[in-house]
């Protein structure tokens, strides 16, 4: 039998609101208020977001951020910088003690990322979960996200092709991820610092060979509304669920508002690092 979980496509919102919704389903999930959810969402502006713990100083081309007229944000999850343009983002909320879902990180992510990779199949793509060479990791020192796989995260062709990270909060988990429909190299590549050009060039030439975007692997491009049909249907499929549209109330509207404008939408909390 099926699981009912909620499903939201709360479609293109700012930076601060992106981010205050998933800190406020993890909080209702917490609170009993709504069962475990997935959400879809886009962005607007175009968003660089950092993670929890990433240095802005010494990272981040601010100069270049700014050129580029996009947003900045740093999410409650750890993890490299992500950049969110053509893409589709989505995320889980979901309890540490539900019965499907394993103890451990690496395995709850896994169990989640299921969903990710029927999606990719669905588009006709042979994704594959990640189990990234120990070594190599150690050597990478870049800020991007996409610049090395972590475990199970979606790799197709052995390029990464979907980046997720997680947190968990009071026996909450949180995971969300990128899944970049196309991707701009040039655009990412101005957010960021560098010693200089040849070092840029360097990493970027590597990001090319390790990163990639749904329509550089299909012949045929797909269309975002494509894409979410193909998601949705695969975490129905991977996960055994029932997934039920749902719609903010006003009430949780007024909530999600307010935790943007105490946290998200302060240069106290972007810059905190």
């Amino acid at each position: 039998m099926r699981e009912t979980w909620y499903f939201l496509d709360s479609g293109r919102r700012t930076p601060a609101y992106n981010m205050a919704l998933d800190e406020a389903l993890l909080n209702w999930h917490r609170r009993g208020e709504i069962p475990p959810t997935l959400r879809f969402y886009t962005w607007q502006p175009s968003t660089l977001s950092v993670g929890y713990f990433q240095k802005v100083k010494g990272n981040i081309d601010l100069d270049g951020v700014s050129r580029h007229r996009l947003g900045l944000v740093r999410r409650l999850t750890g993890g490299r910088a992500v950049f969110h343009d053509a893409e589709l983002t989505y995320s889980v909320v979901v309890s540490e003690n539900h019965p499907d879902m394993p103890r451990t990180v690496v395995e709850a992510y896994r169990f989640i990322s299921r969903g990710l990779l029927e999606g990719f199949r669905l588009l006709g793509l042979n994704a594959s979960f990640a189990i990234p060479d120990k070594q190599l990791k150690k050597e990478t020192s870049s800020a991007i996200c996409f610049d090395q796989p972590s475990w199970y995260e979606l790799v197709v062709d052995g390029k990464k092709a979907a980046g997720s990270a997680q947190t968990r909060q009071l026996g909450i988990i949180l995971q969300h991820g990128s899944i970049p429909i196309d991707l701009d190299e040039e655009k990412l590549f101005d957010l960021f610092v560098y010693p200089n050009e040849a070092v840029k060039k360097r990493v970027q030439n590597r990001f090319s060979s390790k990163a990639v975007a749904i329509n550089r692997l299909r012949e045929q491009p797909a269309t975002l509304e494509e894409v979410k049909r193909a998601f949705k249907a695969g975490f129905e499929k991977e996960l055994n669920l029932k997934l039920k549209p749902y719609k903010l109330t006003e009430e949780q509207e007024i909530e999600v508002h307010q935790i943007a404008e105490k946290r998200y939408s302060h240069d106290s909390w972007t810059f905190r690092r």
